[in-house]
C-alpha cells in the first residue's frame, strides 16, 4: 500500500460529502457583501480625514517628512479605492486603450503629487499655492471615491 493512496482515498471521500448550497446562502452572501462595502467606505472616509490633517500639516511645516507621510496616505487611499473596486465603475468615458475614467483620475493624482513635491522642495511656492495643490489632490480623491 502506498502512502499517496491513503491520502487520495480520504480526499475522494471528502469530495463526496460536499453539500449543495441552499437558498439561505444567497442572503448570507449579500449580507457579507453589504458589510464589506460598509467597512470599505468607513476605511476610505477615515483615510480622507487623515489626508486632510496631513495636508494641513504639509502646508504649515513644508518639510519633507510631512510631505512623505501625505504622499503615503494618498497612495494608500488610491490602493484601497482600487482594491475596493472603485476601478470597476462603469463610466461613459473610455480612452483609446480601453481604460475607464477612474484610471485617468489616478494618473492626475500622481501628477499633482509630483507637482506638490516639486513646489515644496523648491521652496518657491507660498502657502496658498501649496494649499491649492493639496485641495486639488483631495478633490481628485473624492472624485475617485464617489
Amino acid at each position: 500500500m502506498k502512502i499517496n493512496q491513503d491520502i487520495r482515498s480520504s480526499l475522494e471521500k471528502r469530495g463526496q460529502d460536499s453539500r449543495v448550497a441552499g437558498p439561505g446562502t444567497k442572503n448570507f452572501h449579500s449580507m457579507i457583501q453589504k458589510q464589506e462595502t460598509q467597512l470599505g467606505l468607513a476605511q476610505l472616509t477615515r483615510l480622507i480625514a487623515d489626508i486632510e490633517t496631513a495636508g494641513s500639516r504639509v502646508a504649515k511645516s513644508r518639510n519633507f517628512q510631512d510631505l512623505a507621510k501625505f504622499k503615503g496616505l494618498v497612495k494608500r487611499f488610491v490602493h484601497e479605492a482600487v482594491e475596493f473596486g472603485m476601478d470597476t465603475k462603469q463610466t461613459s468615458s473610455w480612452d483609446y486603450n480601453g481604460h475607464t475614467r477612474s484610471l485617468t483620475i489616478v494618473q492626475q493624482i500622481d501628477r499633482e503629487l509630483i507637482s506638490l513635491t516639486e513646489s515644496i522642495l523648491g521652496k518657491e511656492s507660498d502657502s496658498v499655492d501649496i494649499l491649492a495643490k493639496i485641495g486639488e489632490i483631495k478633490g481628485l480623491l473624492i472624485n475617485l471615491y464617489t
